[in-house]
């Protein structure tokens, strides 16, 4: 891979140093043309309240930045500030004068390669990853933040909770990924999405949803302290800048009291919100100046390669043709079920047949097993949603061996980051319950970590090392490459932890994960190592360092092109003993995920007859590393909201 040579770095200081000096303006609607959003901050919506209206408006985009920019100038923070809508389209990015042009990755954990100390990330960059994380975690039952993603990626849930195994959705940062080849790109106006983060999923405070009448409707995100980081202790009180200027940004459109995280436990746990609220502002946002007395005073919008062009623009509504996800009309009938739209209005991911061979998925078996699996989530009890006793509400995707997306669907108001995940989970677990999982690996690219200034390669890691690491972990010469074991998720997911077994500090690595001394969320192991040249590329594409963008494939290997999951949600397909493929779900609560996928499974093999899951003989937890015995999928007790059965799962 390419780096950037002294040359390059100088034209990437100049491009920093000019980049507020970009002009803007507006597109198709005029600032004060709209009525003010009406949102009740108790109203809660039972994901049935978005109509063609719940949407965003241009005006609506300026007063958001208009609000944050009052904030930030009072606070003393110049920030830039991104404004995206549901499926990820940007609508605004307004950079202040005196902002920081760019910004560093940095845990804080004394971690050391990966993303670590990167310095030349783009504000621009980071905030709209920031809006994105905001607006794609969060959805009417739920409104999730950047600070709540921190908190739910660490090695530990709670962060700082010493022997409590990592967060629920640990390794979720590295999806929605820019080099993606299911998310969309910016074409040069807003249209169909989910569109693509510049960073993946961010965990650094200062990314917000934003809502209209009890319905999500995008985000905010804010950098503005040149630091790219997390939070790593949940136990106290922390006023961020970005996180101080996102409250007042969203005011007038912020998540609805009873649907923000702080409502919604897991494991017994409340997750967080956010550590800033109005009452700590030094701005009263309902009085911010309009739009138009700041743009051009304070700063002004600037574009993004590949993502904004500069012009302020209204967001499309979620649900409907225009925003990329629609109800629909073909295959599930009766189950409440929505599909994905290109902007044609074309439907991208209708059920296929499987490309692998003679065993290979019929198109029917996809059908039902999609149908399956959408019909265990309408009954089950979401775990990360408000009412209590809604269902759960997520995204599935089916692959073959091959990595081809065969089917994606999801149920009503499933959030948006579901999707990319979904499809993340299916893939990884059909792969490393593949017979080429090893070669694969094997004739991956080397990871070529950069130095702090982009200047240079510091550190090579060649991605086969995994492979020996994980025959000599599970003391077998042959792992990854004979397909003897089938991995879920969860199962991949134990073997990719800084600890093992999972929170036992003091423990050596998985070998899908770095040792702890250089392990943090922005240095994961394998997840990081197989996208890391894909991310670094997009960067200096954005820098002007590179010719042309990353190609719609983050790994170079066809079977992994949006890269790995590692938490729960996923099983392999088989036919009789014949790995077929991979179902992935995401959206809920991590068990629920893995319940809907195995049960989904399950249930479309009683019908067919011709499809199952992995025989109990193979399945990963039947291996014992170290003494410790891996997981296969874990699912909920009392799962379904018709029911009181327990043990749903057992025995199948």
């Amino acid at each position: 891979m390419s780096v950037l040579r002294h040359s390059a770095r100088a034209l990437l200081v100049a491009m920093i140093s000019i980049a507020a000096g970009c002009g803007g303006g507006s597109r198709s609607e005029q600032p004060g043309t709209a009525e003010p959003p009406t949102t009740n901050a108790d109203q809660g919506c039972d994901g049935s309240c978005a109509t063609a209206n719940s949407r965003l408006s241009a005006a609506n985009v300026q007063q958001v930045i208009a609000q944050a920019a009052a904030e930030a100038n009072a606070q003393g923070m110049p920030a830039t500030i991104a404004v995206v809508d549901r499926v990820g389209n940007v609508l605004g990015l307004f950079q202040m004068n005196g902002a920081p042009g760019s910004t560093t990755i940095r845990s804080g954990k004394g971690a050391i390669g990966g993303l670590e100390e990167i310095a030349v990330i783009p504000s621009t960059m980071s905030a709209v990853a920031k809006a994105v994380t905001g607006a794609y975690l969060s959805s009417e039952g739920n409104g999730f933040t950047t600070r709540t993603a921190s908190q739910i990626v660490q090695e530990h849930f709670n962060p700082g909770e010493i022997g409590q195994p990592g967060g629920p959705l640990f390794g979720v940062q590295f999806s929605q990924l820019p080099c993606s080849d299911f998310s969309l790109r910016f074409t040069g106006a807003v249209d169909a999405g989910p569109k693509r983060s510049p960073l993946g999923l961010s965990a650094d405070p200062g990314g917000m949803p934003l809502y209209i009448d009890g319905v999500p409707v995008g985000g905010i995100g804010i950098e503005s302290d040149g630091l790219y980081t997390l939070d790593p202790v949940v136990s106290d009180k922390d006023l961020a800048p970005d996180e101080l200027i996102a409250v007042a940004g969203s005011f007038g459109f912020a998540s609805p009291n009873d649907r923000k995280a702080d409502r919604i436990t897991v494991d017994g746990k409340t997750f967080r919100f956010s550590d800033a609220l109005p009452s700590d502002l030094a701005t009263d946002p309902g009085g911010a100046a309009p739009f138009s007395s700041i743009d051009g005073a304070l700063g002004q919008m600037v574009p993004l390669t590949g993502y904004f062009d500069g012009m302020v623009q209204g967001g499309t509504a979620f649900g409907f043709a225009g925003s990329g996800v629609q109800p629909d009309q073909l295959d599930y009938p009766g189950l409440d079920a929505f599909v994905l739209v290109d902007a044609d209005g074309n439907e991208r991911f209708r059920p296929i047949a499987g490309t692998d061979g003679a065993n290979a998925l019929t198109e029917n078996e996809v059908r039902v097993l999609v149908q399956e699996a959408l019909k265990i989530a309408n009954a089950a009890r979401a775990q990360i949603r408000r009412p209590v006793g809604s269902q759960a509400r997520v995204s599935i995707s089916v692959v073959d061996t091959n990595g081809t997306i065969l089917a994606i669907a999801r149920t009503r108001d499933a959030p948006i980051f579901g999707l990319d995940v979904s499809l993340q989970k299916a893939r990884t677990a059909s792969f490393y319950s593949g017979a080429f999982a090893g070669n694969d690996l094997r004739s991956a690219a080397d990871a070529n970590y950069i130095n702090s200034d982009g200047s240079a390669v510091i550190e090579t890691i060649r991605i086969g090392q995994y492979v020996d690491d994980t025959q000599a972990f599970l003391g077998s010469n042959t792992a990854l490459d004979d397909g003897a074991f089938a991995f879920a998720d969860r199962s991949g997911g134990n073997l990719s932890r800084p600890f093992f077994p999972d929170g036992a500090v003091g423990t050596n690595p998985g070998p899908f994960s770095k040792p702890f001394d250089r392990w943090s969320p922005f240095n994961v192991g394998l997840q990081l190592d197989l996208v890391y040249n894909s991310i670094i590329g997009h960067v200096l594409f954005v820098l002007g360092a590179a010719a042309e963008d990353v190609p719609p494939n983050c790994t170079n290997l066809n079977r992994l092109g949006n890269g790995i999951q590692i938490f729960p949600g996923s099983v392999p397909i088989y036919r009789g003993g014949t790995l077929v493929g991979g179902i992935g779900v995401s959206g809920d609560g991590i068990d629920q995920d893995d319940m809907i996928s195995f049960l989904g499974l399950h249930n479309a093999g009683e019908i067919l007859g011709s499809i199952n899951n992995a025989d109990p003989a193979i399945r990963a937890d039947q291996l014992t590393p170290q003494g410790v015995r891996l997981r296969y999928i874990q699912c909920p007790q009392s799962p379904f909201l018709d029911s009181d059965e327990q043990n749903v799962c057992e025995g199948k």
